[in-house]
């Protein structure tokens, strides 16, 4: 199976330094990381973000996979992931993960999509690996055709 790999480049202490995180697919390169933007709220990515964005990547695509192999291969998904990192015990976990995803599925009800998003949450291999550790939340909506989603 193909290997991920991303670098990180830092300089400095944790307050103080920066650092720059780069996928060696070229995705993304030399994205600055710091405490600031992190702990802080200043403009720029963290590792909490980019969690987030493979658990809402992972879980589009198991749901996308799940429908169509049930018959029911969707017209359109968007899904956002939300990651909070909390204090625990003097240090910090990351302790949950909310996904909401909005579907448009023809020939599906809101709670058969309900369900398949369920089973995806299970089955998506971000969510296998956050098991156990961190609470998963899931929001499912269907939308009908006619709605912008």
């Amino acid at each position: 199976m193909p290997e991920k790999r991303a670098e990180v480049v830092w300089t400095g202490d944790l307050r103080r330094g920066e650092g720059e995180v780069t996928a060696a697919s070229g995705v993304f390169r030399h994205v600055p990381i710091s405490y600031g933007r992190r702990f802080e709220r200043e403009p720029g990515t963290s590792p909490e973000e980019l969690i987030a964005a493979a658990h809402a990547s992972c879980f589009t695509m198991a749901l996308a996979g799940l429908l169509a192999k049930e018959g029911h291969p969707p017209a359109r998904l968007e899904t956002s992931a939300t990651v909070s990192i909390e204090p625990e015990a003097g240090d910090w976990k990351v302790a949950r993960s909310e996904l909401q995803v909005k579907g448009q599925v023809p020939g599906l009800d809101a709670a058969a999509f309900q369900q398949a998003a369920e089973r995806a949450k299970e089955a998506c291999p971000v969510s296998r690996a956050l098991k156990g550790n961190v609470e998963i939340t899931l929001e499912a909506s269907l939308v009908p055709a006619s709605v912008a989603v």
